[in-house]
């Protein structure tokens, strides 16, 4: 592949893939140039590490998805965030793991935060209470995604047997479909309006 023809943004879309194949502990700068067709050496050009393409592939799974519009409102503004994040974990959980301990550290994705932080703000949250929320709601999503997503290599575990007298509201709720595709989605609406809710209680009054 033609230098020319390179970008910060095919650094990370291959990046991306790789990490999904083979997770984030087995991605180096040379199996990146290998899935890119050019020398390692070549991707210094466009990211200067790979703590810059770790950070790049954290920016690319919060925000790749996500636009803050200030007129939406912030319900509406978590709301879009938690499914568009939840969405791009469950499409790349190779970089599951990475999302979870990695902060936020690129312009880009800082740009998303701060443009956020502002619709929070002018709905009356505080100033750290708006990074909270969207801390919160970040965290939520992701734990979320570790419990409902099996990452690259790894086989989701064989269901417990369970003795339905012993146990009868599990075995119950295991036969009324809990844990299924659709049971993760419910939760995640659950959970997400009632953190919305209970925002909601601390938010200051418009004047």
């Amino acid at each position: 592949m033609a230098r020319g023809k390179m970008s910060r943004e095919r650094v990370l879309d291959a990046a991306l893939v790789l990490a999904d194949e083979v997770g984030v502990a087995g991605l180096s700068m040379r199996k990146l140039g290998a899935a890119l067709g050019v020398e390692a050496m070549t991707i210094y050009y466009y990211v200067p590490n790979k703590d810059a393409v770790l950070d790049g592939l954290v920016e690319r799974v919060m925000t790749g998805t996500f636009t803050v519009d200030p007129q939406a409102g912030w319900r509406a503004l978590l709301r879009d965030f938690a499914t568009s994040f939840r969405n791009e974990l469950r499409r790349h959980p190779g970089v599951l793991q990475l999302v979870a301990t990695r902060p936020v550290a690129t312009p880009g994705a800082l740009r998303t935060l701060e443009a956020a932080v502002a619709v929070l703000r002018e709905a009356g949250f505080g100033l750290r209470e708006s990074f909270h929320v969207l801390n919160t709601v970040a965290m939520f999503t992701t734990g979320h995604c570790l419990a409902e997503v099996d990452p690259p290599g790894v086989e989701p575990g064989a269901a417990p047997e369970l003795d339905s007298e012993e146990f009868p509201n599990v075995a119950a709720a295991i036969a009324d479909g809990l844990g299924t595709p659709a049971d993760h989605q419910a939760r995640f609406d659950l959970a997400l309006d009632a953190l919305t809710e209970g925002f909601a209680s601390i938010k200051a009054p418009r004047a």
